[in-house]
């Protein structure tokens, strides 16, 4: 393992604005890093915010959602959530509003657990991640009409066994997954 410190890099000019719209801002930006080398352009994503919920039923079942997304180009398997609006600061309100919204499945108890970044060299945003624990139907769906989605109960068990088949494609669900599973004291690392 190289002992060498890593050295932050330098901006050696301005960004420039290639799209912006409500959902992203792409940036292409100017750097140095910190062996003096150029990179530009940089690509940066400005996203918002996004929340998403690891929810458990009392009978130990996690309420997922399945929908098409066109990037896969395939039906997806993952939690409830979605963008965090412009005024919402509280991740667990967002949270809870996108599972009611998504699932129709409130629940008793939520926890915050550690924010992710999607991708760390390219997206400005966090994805926030809840635990919602004693997770229930209390409402049907009240999805967008840009929306399809199917709402799926599994068991732990079979949610965890998935996880190393692909069963879910989206690598910062895993690690939300993974990280609610251990604060639910389900799984240990």
């Amino acid at each position: 393992m190289n002992g060498d410190p890593v050295r932050p890099w330098r901006r050696t000019g301005a960004a420039r604005s290639l799209v912006r719209d409500r959902w992203i801002h792409l940036r292409a930006e100017a750097w140095e890093n910190g062996a003096g080398a150029a990179l530009d352009p940089w690509y940066v994503l400005a996203w918002p915010d996004w929340v998403h919920v690891l929810a458990l039923t009392a009978d130990d079942r996690a309420v997922l959602v399945r929908q098409w997304r066109p990037g896969l180009g395939a039906a997806s398997l993952e939690l409830p959530g979605g963008v965090m609006e412009p005024d919402e600061a509280d991740p667990v309100a967002a949270g809870r509003r996108e599972m009611l919204e998504e699932t129709g499945y409130d629940a008793a108890e939520f926890r915050a657990l550690p924010p992710l970044s999607p991708d760390p060299a390219h997206a400005s945003n966090r994805v926030r991640f809840l635990l919602a624990l004693g997770a229930e139907r209390v409402a049907d769906q009240r999805l967008d009409p840009t929306e399809e989605i199917a709402v799926e109960l599994h068991p732990v068990a079979d949610l965890l066994e998935g996880l190393a088949r692909g069963t879910v494609a989206n690598a910062a669900h895993v690690g939300g997954i993974l990280l609610g599973l251990r604060a639910a004291g389900r799984i240990r690392f």
